[in-house]
């Protein structure tokens, strides 16, 4: 069975953005030691035209070949006229609203968006499901995630949009597999899903 990684970027207090959903203030943070770590060891995780700015758009996967993001992950590029964030992946949005995708390469998951994940995480193959965010979509799929990897970065929103959003999330255990600290402060940590 594949696995499914919620890979995301978070604040001390556990926040993946301002109550609006804006992490911004993040971007300092990513000095050329850190940058160096995302090249390197995550490159599936960026997007295409910062894989294409580095020079890896042409790097095979490695560890993800499918990434799966809510609604307003996916307006971020959207914003900007990108309709295929992450050409090297397969991609799915959830969204109730979003209706016909924007992108023949992007599939709209408007509902039972747990089903869909069950089945790519059912699908053969060595490269696993990124799940790259959207705070809600995170909470309705909990029950899903099989890894974290939470790059933490050393700065308090106070308020915000929480890593896991929605009522009534069970508590869930994870065990710790590894951490790695970084000059500039970040922290990423890495935990699987206790069985």
């Amino acid at each position: 069975m594949r696995k499914l990684t919620y890979f995301v970027a978070c604040s001390l207090d556990g926040f993946i953005g301002d109550p609006d959903g804006d992490a911004t203030a993040m971007m300092s943070f990513l000095d050329e030691e850190f940058l160096q770590y995302l090249r390197t060891e995550a490159p599936d995780t960026l997007p295409t035209a910062a894989r294409r700015a580095f020079g890896i758009d042409d790097r095979s996967n490695e560890r993800f070949d499918t990434v799966v993001q809510g609604r307003g992950s996916y307006e971020v590029g959207l914003e900007e006229g990108i309709t295929s964030p992450y050409a090297h992946l397969r991609q799915y949005v959830a969204s109730r609203t979003l209706g016909v995708s924007p992108d023949p390469d992007v599939e709209i998951v408007a509902d039972d968006v747990v089903g869909r994940v069950r089945a790519l995480k059912a699908e053969e193959g060595d490269l696993g499901i990124y799940l790259c965010g959207g705070s809600r979509l995170a909470g309705e799929l909990l029950g899903e995630v099989d890894e974290l990897v939470i790059k933490t970065y050393p700065l308090v929103y106070g308020r915000g949009m929480p890593m896991f959003g929605t009522s009534g999330v069970d508590a869930t255990a994870f065990a710790l597999d590894g951490v790695r600290a970084f000059g500039n402060g970040v922290l990423v940590r890495t935990y699987r899903r206790k069985r």
